[in-house]
């Protein structure tokens, strides 16, 4: 695919994305009551969709980069409390593992997206859970993310949907969070809507929620549900977000790279990449060039590998017995990757293959 259809972020950087609004996981993460828990991390589940609002309907279509085998990338958010790292653990199937901690809360997800084209859409299909840890109550959520569709893919104004139902469960309490994308319908003007129930373990309705994916998020009693407290609200967007491929601030900022990271980042980092890198500059003609040489090397190696009878282990992300994705750990418990960072120990490895 030509690189001038891509945008200059990666498969990577989109699960990063889903932490904009991590502040609504520090409020579940000190909410005593079980309903307030699962109503600040059901508007967390919706937030994560907002940052795509606004490029779905760009012209011409603009994809994230498939990142590299091995390819990583990480964040580190001293400002919002936490730190952050996703690595591309396999590559047939495309699987992408990241994992966030802070002093309130673990996040973590395999994602592998199955796409369908259709005439005029295009769908994606994601796999895997969504897991969200609260130390100081011992609670865990789990959820699956819905399909999104973009319409009108080829010739139209294009849009997006996205449709299904997503089951918020906790395992510690069997609460759970039923979140609907409702469908659009043609006798209605309302678009993007989302409508969430919340249950106990009786499977009794206990929490009521309501709003759009892209923008709001109210809570309400079903007694008297005119009367709505706000419980998310999308940050406006860059005023130059139109030249800046429709990105949010959070995102605008991921490929920031300054002189002290260059001494802490693994040569594997996603801001490292020569192509993505070039495309942000407007240098397509090298980043197309860069782009070709980057997928020629990653054959080569594949080939190597195969003639060898190597096979491929993550080095950060290690497979559980479940089939999901886990951080290693060290003999202390700490995520090795962070570890490694703080001590700088990148560049004197030899295991990091420098597949740039």
């Amino acid at each position: 695919m030509p690189i001038g259809l891509n945008e200059p972020l990666n498969l990577l950087q989109k699960l990063a994305e889903e932490l904009e609004y991590c502040e609504l996981l520090d409020l579940a993460s000190k909410s005593e009551n079980v309903v307030d828990r699962m109503v600040y991390i059901s508007a967390f589940a919706v937030s994560g969709y907002a940052s795509v609002a606004t490029r779905a309907g760009r012209k011409p279509v603009r994809l994230h980069f498939n990142p590299l085998l091995g390819e990583t990338f990480d964040l580190i958010r001293e400002d919002k409390g936490f730190e952050f790292v996703a690595e591309k653990v396999s590559h047939h199937p495309p699987i992408m593992a990241c994992h966030a901690q802070s002093a309130n809360y673990e996040f973590y997800q395999d994602n592998l997206v199955k796409s369908k084209f259709w005439p005029n859409s295009l769908e994606l299909i994601p796999s895997g859970k969504v897991n969200v840890k609260l130390p100081k109550f011992g609670d865990h959520l789990q959820w699956s993310k819905v399909a999104t569709q973009t319409r009108n893919f080829l010739s139209g104004a294009r849009y997006l949907e996205h449709s299904g139902t997503m089951t918020i469960t906790s395992l510690l309490t069997g609460y759970k969070s039923v979140v609907v994308f409702k469908e659009p319908s043609y006798f209605s003007s309302a678009k993007n809507e989302v409508s969430v129930t919340i249950l106990n373990e009786q499977n009794r309705e206990v929490g009521w929620m309501s709003g759009t994916w892209d923008s709001v998020v109210w809570r309400y009693e079903k007694s008297s549900p005119k009367i709505k407290a706000e419980i998310w609200r999308a940050r406006p967007l860059p005023e130059n977000h139109k030249q800046m491929y429709g990105f949010t601030q959070f995102a605008i900022e991921l490929n920031e790279l300054t002189p002290d990271m260059l001494e802490c980042l693994p040569y594997t980092d996603t801001r490292l990449r020569p192509d993505q890198r070039l495309l942000e500059e407007g240098r397509l003609v090298e980043a197309e060039a860069e782009k070709l040489r980057l997928e020629a090397k990653q054959r080569d190696a594949r080939k190597r590998r195969e003639k060898d009878g190597e096979v491929w282990e993550p080095k950060w992300f290690a497979a559980g017995i479940d089939g999901s994705w886990y951080i290693r750990r060290n003999a202390t418990s700490q995520a090795e990757y962070f570890e490694c960072r703080r001590t700088r120990s990148f560049k004197c490895s030899k295991e990091i293959e420098r597949i740039f």
